[in-house]
């Protein structure tokens, strides 16, 4: 066993809603143990500030338009992780060797080759009095690689570690889906993509229709009926548009034009039955391509608590799917990935890959993450 390193990491995923944070130790390659999780709001202003110019940043061109916006709010996100980072620190007895800072994402263009986050980790270092790692998705596409999805090594980490049963699909409904399927602990061969909306829509769409941040368990898509020739059109557009395209999403990507004039009910009711179809649909070609046995996909992120999303991908899903909650085996779903990042964080460290071909599109394994002492 190597050495081992603590790491703190903080992620806030594409619903923007605020910052999953974790402490695990770990060598950097095949042991982690996890020491803490805490979940931290963004205050109104900052929720406000990033989904008002998320709007506005729809092509490339807008982010030179919008450049003191987003050097504005890069500062707010930059002081808010700082205070977050601070306020850990001050309930634990243990050195920190690194923080994994993520950022939030304002834009993603695989096909430009860009992805950006907002974060200074120049600023969180001086801050915090910390080495910070961070930029994690540069290097990869610097490599060919689309930038994302950048989790699927912890994931195989998680099942190796806890002896899943193999094979194993992790899908994580965050603002995007995205998916791993794992048929062997020890290789490099696991297999990784985005599958299209998670929450975005749904977040968009109850956002914009009421003074919630999200449809509640799915309550409100519950109450609704599914409009389905909007739907059918819809899923139609999806298929010959994007999925051929890319290995990853921005949550710019999809729109809410095709629920216009739908009622908040009905419009939930269809975006749901929209996003579940996607989903399974997904995992069925994704997980057509490996064993023909039974696959156990479990379900991390925010829609995992999405009743009624769950029971479509459910219906909706191939017999040989055993769905259920990442939960179940010991893991809290609401922290994979801000674990992950702590992960990645050492081992882009130690120089390790944190990217493969088979899970960014990438040319060869790339390490990531660009290492900052400011103090």
């Amino acid at each position: 066993m190597g050495k081992i390193y603590t790491a703190l990491g903080l992620m806030s995923g594409t619903s923007g809603d605020g910052v999953d944070a974790s402490i695990i130790s770990s060598d950097g390659i095949d042991q982690y143990s996890e020491i803490t999780n805490k979940y931290f709001v963004y205050d109104k202003k900052i929720h406000e500030n990033l989904h008002n110019l998320r709007s506005k940043i729809l092509k490339f061109e807008d982010l030179k338009k919008n450049e003191n916006d987003i050097s504005n709010l890069e500062r707010e996100i930059t002081i808010f992780h700082a205070k977050i980072v601070n306020n850990i620190l001050r309930t634990i007895e243990r050195k920190i060797d690194f923080i994994g800072f993520h950022g939030q994402t304002i834009y993603h263009n695989p096909l430009e080759k860009i992805s950006k986050q907002l974060g200074d980790g120049n600023l969180l270092s001086q801050l915090t009095k910390k080495t910070i790692i961070y930029d994690f998705r540069k290097n990869d596409i610097k490599n060919g690689g689309e930038g994302a999805p950048l989790v699927p090594l912890f994931h195989r980490l998680i099942v190796k570690q806890k002896k899943i049963r193999l094979p194993v699909c992790i899908l994580n409904i965050g603002g995007i889906a995205n998916v791993t399927a794992l048929v062997e602990y020890n290789k490099d061969n696991f297999l990784s993509r985005d599958l299209g909306p998670g929450n975005c829509l749904i977040d968009e769409w109850i956002r914009n229709n009421s003074k919630n941040k999200f449809d509640n368990k799915g309550e409100i898509a519950k109450s609704g009926k599914v409009n389905q020739l909007i739907l059918n059109q819809a899923l139609d557009n999806f298929e010959n548009e994007l999925y051929q395209k890319k290995i990853s999403f921005d949550i710019k990507d999809f729109s809410l034009s095709f629920v216009r004039g739908l009622g908040i009910e009905d419009g939930a009711a269809t975006l749901t039955e929209f996003t579940g179809k996607i989903i399974a649909t997904g995992l069925f070609s994704f997980l057509s391509k490996g064993p023909d046995k039974l696959w156990r996909v479990l379900v991390c992120g925010g829609g995992r608590k999405n009743i009624t999303l769950l029971k479509k991908i459910k219906d909706k899903a191939s017999k040989n799917l055993l769905i259920h909650p990442i939960d179940d085996y010991g893991i809290d779903g609401d922290y994979v990935e801000s674990q992950a990042f702590a992960y990645l964080a050492i081992r882009s460290f130690l120089r390790l890959p944190i990217s493969f071909p088979s899970t960014t599109g990438c040319k060869e394994p790339c390490t990531g993450g660009v290492i900052i002492k400011n103090y």
